[in-house]
């Protein structure tokens, strides 16, 4: 007679994921962060961010929204958005850890590395709180232009305090710095901007018009873009004019967003308000690029934590659910899947951080500064655009489970595409690939050489450094753009795992994704390695 079983109890049913360290369990990201000798304290990063009640901090600051407060309850303007206390904690934290600032680190000669298997890490648990320390980490690069602010601003920014009090930044123990460029009727084409800056002496403007995407909008200051009488020029403008008042901001309403829900994001306008012109009249755009390099190549590693954090949570599940008398794991189409998809999350993982460490380098090697520059279009193109389908492809793996709230998987799945939009979308970015590479052909060659070697020369990758300076230099260059995005970026994820990564992981990463064109995941046979891909993936 069959044993009928109480209809609560549960069993089958994979044990939530928490109280792990993010940083033991990943095999490649500490083959790659070993090159910056940072195992050590990227262990205790990992554990910290991996706890359980971390976790749980990223679930409450998306599941309670920024609300906008546009007056107080005496009816006057107030323009405030509200934050649930656990947006702050990881602010706070991930102040703390510098997130923000460390790049910017004098003694760091590895700070852009490290910084970068940090914020691989912080992005696994909470995305959307990574915009502001994204926008304030990059805006020393566009403040450079204009010394007397960076004087000012900078030790607020390198400060580890986060103060999320409405308060004149001067008042403040750490500050947050965001950024307005896009107008309603523009989007990426920057030059059509309508906004317009009037000077009012020195240095000093007021500034009328609107900002159709503004994101942390309780920043304390933000990078703007204003017509001038020369031209499209850069602008800092505070929250507070310099006589304590609040300046002249209005924060219409919130955007509803796919993901990214913790993260506010508004519709401004500006009445007169107060700015202060960052470099010359009619550079602004040349001016605020300083910073944008250093945005994309954040939306790029966000992106592979992405992926990361579906991979763990995908492995996690597909060990601990059994079917047919045996681990999903095991069976072998799942097993391809498996190893196809941690495949993919090595060669994301080992190409970003690798080109973080080139941003340590810019100044005193010429190949690091030139694949600073190539590069970061490039990953930011492939690594945001492949980020969505691998996501659905690990939520899969959960089936219904992965489909419900309940999980963070949805979470994963809406904030997979925001970074492939922000900071140029995949055609602005490929374009910008083609017009560095166009712009600076002695560079593309340094990189490609440079990549080449890496690989120890192997026929594939002079292969697919050729297709990419034909590509590039050709007529059909523009139509061709994102094809050599891709060959390139699988090109540079080779060459990164060549330096990180067992031989028989690169090789297999070779032949299924530079030797021939890559398939649907599951469909490419990674060869024997199958097994130590995902025991590298979730290394427990």
């Amino acid at each position: 007679m069959l044993a009928l079983r109480n209809v609560e109890e549960t069993f089958n049913q994979s044990p939530p994921p928490v109280d792990i360290n993010l940083a033991d369990i990943d095999r490649p990201l500490m083959d790659s962060a070993a090159a910056d000798g940072a195992v050590e304290a990227l262990s205790a990063f990992g554990a910290e961010w991996g706890a359980g009640d971390q976790l749980a901090l990223g679930r409450l600051a998306n599941e309670h929204v920024p609300e906008l407060h546009s007056h107080d309850p005496q009816g006057r303007r107030c323009d405030i958005v509200e934050f649930h206390p656990a947006y702050h904690a990881l602010m706070a934290q991930s102040y703390s850890a510098g997130l923000h600032c460390s790049g910017w680190d004098v003694a760091g000669r590895s700070a852009h590395g490290r910084r970068a298997a940090q914020l691989y890490i912080t992005t696994q648990v909470e995305a959307g709180h990574v915009c502001p320390l994204t926008m304030t980490h990059a805006a020393p690069a566009a403040l450079a232009a204009a010394p007397n602010l960076l004087r000012d601003w900078l030790p607020r920014i390198r400060s580890r305090t986060y103060d999320g009090r409405f308060l004149p930044f001067w008042e403040k123990a750490g500050v947050t710095v965001g950024m307005g460029m896009t107008e309603r009727q523009g989007g990426t084409d920057l030059r059509s901007n309508q906004s317009g800056a009037k000077q009012i002496g020195g240095d000093e403007y007021e500034i009328t018009g609107h900002k159709w995407f503004f994101s942390a909008p309780m920043s304390d200051a933000f990078l703007v873009l204003a017509q001038a009488n020369q031209g499209l020029t850069c602008f800092l403008l505070p929250r507070f004019r310099p006589d304590g008042s609040v300046n002249d901001l209005k924060l219409l309403r919130l955007k509803k967003k796919l993901g990214n829900r913790s993260n506010a994001s508004a519709e401004v306008e500006f009445d007169r308000a107060f700015a202060w012109r960052v470099g010359e009249e009619g550079r602004g755009v040349r001016t605020i690029l300083e910073m944008v390099q250093l945005t994309r190549l954040d939306c790029a590693v966000a992106s592979a934590g992405l992926m990361r954090m579906a991979l763990t949570l995908a492995v996690h599940h597909a060990r601990h659910r059994t079917m047919f008398q045996r681990r999903l794991a095991d069976l072998p189409a799942m097993a391809g899947l498996l190893a196809d998809l941690a495949l993919e999350a090595e060669g994301s993982t080992a190409a970003v951080l690798r080109l973080a460490r080139s941003f340590d380098h810019t100044e005193a090697r010429l190949e690091e500064a030139a694949r600073a520059r190539i590069l970061t279009p490039t990953l930011k193109f492939a690594v945001c655009q492949a980020t969505p389908c691998f996501i659905f492809e690990a939520m899969e793996v959960l089936g219904g489970n992965g489909y419900v709230e309940d999980g963070a998987m949805p979470r994963l799945y809406r904030e997979a595409p925001v970074n492939a939009i922000w900071e140029g979308t995949g055609a602005v970015t490929a374009l910008d690939l083609v017009r560095a590479a166009q712009r600076e052909p002695d560079a593309l060659a340094l990189v490609l050489d440079g990549l080449v070697r890496d690989c120890d020369g192997i026929p594939e990758a002079r292969a697919a450094a050729s297709d990419v300076a034909a590509a590039l230099a050709g007529p059909d260059s523009e139509p061709q753009a994102r094809w050599a995005a891709h060959r390139l970026y699988h090109l540079a994820a080779a060459a990164a795992m060549s330096e990180a990564a067992p031989a028989e992981i690169t090789e297999a990463f070779v032949a299924t994704r530079l030797g021939r064109p890559r398939g649907p995941y599951g469909t490419n046979d990674v060869g024997p390695c199958a097994g130590h891909l995902v025991e590298r993936a979730l290394d427990v």
